[in-house]
């Protein structure tokens, strides 16, 4: 392991690793739900008169889908590179800058891999 990762004793990286893990399997579970109910819709709507109404509703409502799946495919990003970060011995060191990202912040997110400065930075851009 990296010297770094020496400001965590193995019991916080051990319980980070578990969170980040469960996290992970909850979002993959969450997707896996998702698109069954989607393909439970669609196979409805064949079976069904249309209403012109009831397609801007669901169209609305894909379109929402589609951000939260965004979302969390984003997030299913950090989690693993979090993994990989206690892997490398790098977890809680910023990817952009290399800085200690604090451990209040690790605690209330536990798949930063930036700090909220460069984490904020990201999104405007």
């Amino acid at each position: 392991m990296n010297s770094k990762s020496a400001r965590f004793d193995e019991a916080f990286l051990e319980g980070k690793r578990h969170q980040l893990t469960k996290l992970r399997e909850q979002l993959k579970r969450s997707a896996a739900g998702g698109e069954a109910e989607e393909a439970g819709l669609k196979s409805a709507e064949l079976s069904q008169a249309r209403e012109y109404e009831d397609d801007a509703q669901k169209l609305a409502a894909l379109e929402t889908e589609g951000n939260l799946v965004s979302r969390d495919a984003a997030r299913l990003s950090r989690i693993e590179r979090a993994l990989r970060k206690i892997e490398e011995g790098t977890y809680g060191f910023s990817d952009v800058s290399g800085k200690p990202i604090p451990e209040a912040r690790l605690e209330a997110t536990p798949d930063a891999i930036n700090t909220v400065q460069e984490q904020e930075a990201s999104e405007r851009a």
